[in-house]
């Protein structure tokens, strides 16, 4: 692993309004450049109260404009909400503005609950289409020809690179099967990673956008100066994630020192399954915690998330994180 990258939800904390996420996003989207993150994505959500990325390319042109060298992306852009073209246009514009510097990881999933899912849609197909979808989206990138019925225009010629996100199995055949990188969403849903890796290396096929397998997988992060410090920040992760999976979707409440009484065991077990792919600590402690899940899995990348309610903690989380990062690649090049 030679790069490191972050995924920022704009998370939305207690006491905070939309506004303030959006401007913290651009504060952490700064120093994270300053720390040496190769990327900064941004992830599609809908109706929930604790996450201020719904309008993600919208999002993504502030990130990018207020920076100048990272790669500013959606990890992701859920493609079954809209039409190839309408995604084709907005990130051929994100290009178009901002040369060499734009991403778009592509997701199956919804993003929200099938109410919101029916209103963003208003005539939701029965039959699953994204391989199709994806197929289309990534033709209007190409160079084409100016006689084409169809054409994105910001997008056509412009090759934004062009990502599969997955939890499952499904995700990875169709990014090995269309020759594109493949991003694990493993800090939400880590069941089926290593599974989900093998079958994308091995039955990988190449293109003309990718020469051999590329491998992204995502950890949670919480880093302060201590363990306990970090596991106390980490507290309003838990608190959020227990209750979105119980049916109450909030903001991101403030850390508590006795996390355990607030949330059920049957419920935290569940909690802590979901989230075990992370490093939780001090700098030794994450890098200890990181060396592990990269020798285990091998990513040619690894991308860092995380939910922290003070926004000066947050960032200093992920400059920790990119100090490990940095010390464990320069080991893996040595290597």
């Amino acid at each position: 692993m030679q790069k490191f990258s972050l995924l920022d939800l704009s998370p939305i904390p207690e006491g905070r309004t939309a506004a303030d996420a959006l401007a913290a996003t651009v504060d952490l989207a700064r120093a994270a450049e300053r720390s040496g993150y190769h990327r900064y994505w941004l992830a599609e959500h809908h109706n929930m109260p604790g996450i201020a990325s719904a309008a993600t390319a919208v999002v993504i042109g502030h990130v990018a404009s207020a920076t100048s060298t990272m790669r500013i992306g959606a990890g992701g852009i859920m493609l079954p909400n809209h039409a190839p073209l309408v995604v084709a246009e907005q990130f051929g514009t994100l290009a178009t503005l901002f040369p060499g510097r734009i991403d778009l990881g592509l997701g199956r999933a919804p993003g929200t609950d099938m109410a919101t899912a029916r209103a963003l849609r208003r005539h939701m197909a029965p039959d699953d289409s994204f391989p199709e979808d994806v197929q289309e989206l990534i033709g209007y990138f190409g160079d084409g020809s100016d006689t084409a019925p169809v054409r994105a225009i910001p997008g056509a010629g412009t090759h934004v690179p062009v990502w599969i996100l997955g939890s499952s199995l499904y995700g990875a055949q169709l990014a090995a099967w269309l020759g594109l990188p493949y991003a694990f969403a493993s800090h939400f849903a880590p069941a089926m990673l290593e599974q989900a890796l093998a079958v994308y290396r091995s039955t990988f096929r190449p293109s003309d956008r990718l020469e051999k397998p590329y491998v992204m997988m995502a950890a949670g992060v919480c880093a302060a100066a201590t363990d306990a410090e970090a596991a106390f920040l980490r507290s309003s992760q838990l608190l959020a994630f227990a209750r979105l999976r119980s049916g109450r979707p909030g903001k991101l409440p403030p850390p508590t020192r006795d996390v355990e009484r607030e949330i059920p065991p049957p419920v935290m077990a569940g909690v802590e399954q979901a989230l075990s792919c992370s490093a939780t600590g001090s700098a030794a402690t994450v890098r200890q915690r990181f060396r592990t899940l990269i020798d285990t899995f091998q990513p040619d990348e690894l991308m860092v998330t995380g939910m922290i309610h003070d926004h000066g903690a947050r960032v200093r989380s992920f400059e920790i994180a990119a100090e490990v990062l940095a010390d464990l690649s320069e080991d893996a090049v040595a290597a």
